[in-house]
């Protein structure tokens, strides 16, 4: 089936053909070719694609977006005597305040700009003004700007004090290497529809066995309890409890083929930083300039500044998508912007398309 158009978006992304093409088959939940023929091996597939142990690692699936999975972990893994220091610069971080507000948890929130880099000095100030942490929650990278957060600095900031290390990584996971052992990372939170580059419905979270045992009873959602959810998983070899979205989780299963396909993560980086690398220095050549300096920037997403002050981005947009492709307006509070994604089904050669449309209308 022809693509309508492409979208350079941090997902919902372009997939393959393949990928759509699976979500034709209709299957039954309580079915063991689902749950033990996809399920299961997607579960293995998760942990084996981040280089895990499964004596030591798990992962629970999730109906709902990502924030579903964020809001899950948070809420499960943290009680009420426990102390939730959460790091943020930008949209996704603070949303794990809201979430912990609803919550009603003992939490600290320190909001950085959104141009600031979450690193492990900040961390260092944070753990000394703030006694008595026992988790730290942070985005690895923000979509609000495109931002990387050097989630290793942090890491060995709090090696050795106890504290329980929850990472958003979901437009991160599978599209930049992430070493989860070596940071002492105890839950790891994506989505279906990002770098694994499968289609909305579901996400992931892939924790330390321990941890997930230890959350047994906490979770203040019926829906959103991932203990739960993984003990049915566990026992029931791929078994949702509730109503799974079977045409996705099959979309998925072919998607983490096609990683695997092309070289796993480390490939799969290759292309997004060729991808990322052929936008930043074809659009700078047409003369428009990237919200954030080259060192702070990652591969998934890509902020640019308005070239002037009366340029019209509903009008630019709409240009481009005539053209076959969708771009994403900004989300940063003090400067005017817009957003290309560099993830999902794309390829250098689209970059170079999008680069000549976008040199035509502009």
């Amino acid at each position: 089936m022809e693509r309508n158009y492409l979208l350079l978006t941090p997902g919902p992304l372009s997939t393959s053909e393949s990928v759509r093409h699976a979500m034709l088959q209709d299957w039954c939940t309580w079915d063991k070719d689902y749950n033990e023929g996809i399920v299961t091996p997607l579960r293995h597939d998760l942990l084996a694609i981040a280089g895990l142990d499964e004596a030591d690692y798990t992962t629970v699936l999730l109906q709902g977006s990502g924030t579903y999975c964020v809001e899950a972990t948070i809420g499960a893994t943290v009680r009420p005597e426990d102390k939730l220091l959460i790091l943020a610069n930008g949209a996704y971080g603070k949303r794990m305040a809201q979430i912990a507000d609803y919550y009603k948890l003992n939490y600290v929130l320190v909001s950085l700009g959104e141009t600031e880099l979450v690193t492990g000095e900040v961390a260092r100030k944070a753990l000394e003004a703030n006694p008595g942490v026992t988790h730290l929650s942070m985005v690895h990278s923000e979509t609000t700007t495109g931002l990387l957060n050097p989630i290793e600095e942090v890491a060995e900031v709090i090696r050795g004090r106890g504290i329980t290390f929850i990472v958003d990584a979901m437009s991160s996971f599978a599209g930049v290497p992430i070493d989860i052992k070596g940071l002492g990372i105890d839950f790891l939170v994506s989505s279906a529809n990002k770098c694994i580059q499968g289609v909305p419905g579901f996400g992931f979270i892939i924790a330390k066995k321990d941890k997930m045992l230890a959350t047994k009873g906490n979770a203040r959602s019926l829906s959103l309890d991932i203990y739960a959810q993984w003990e049915t998983m566990e026992k029931g070899h791929g078994k949702w409890r509730f109503t799974s979205p079977t045409h996705v989780v099959r979309a998925f299963y072919q998607a983490m083929q096609e990683l695997k396909e092309e070289g796993g993560i480390e490939a799969r980086h290759r292309r997004y930083v060729e991808n990322h690398r052929t936008l930043v220095d074809g659009m700078r050549a047409l003369g428009f300039q990237t919200l954030l300096s080259d060192d702070k920037q990652g591969c998934i997403i890509t902020s640019f500044l308005y070239p002037s002050a009366d340029f019209d981005f509903a009008d630019f947009y709409n240009k481009l998508k005539g053209k076959g492709f969708v771009i994403y307006p900004g989300k940063i509070s003090d400067a005017d912007t817009f957003r290309i994604g560099n993830i999902g089904d794309i390829y250098p050669s689209d970059i170079k398309a999008l680069l000549e449309a976008i040199r035509e209308v502009r």
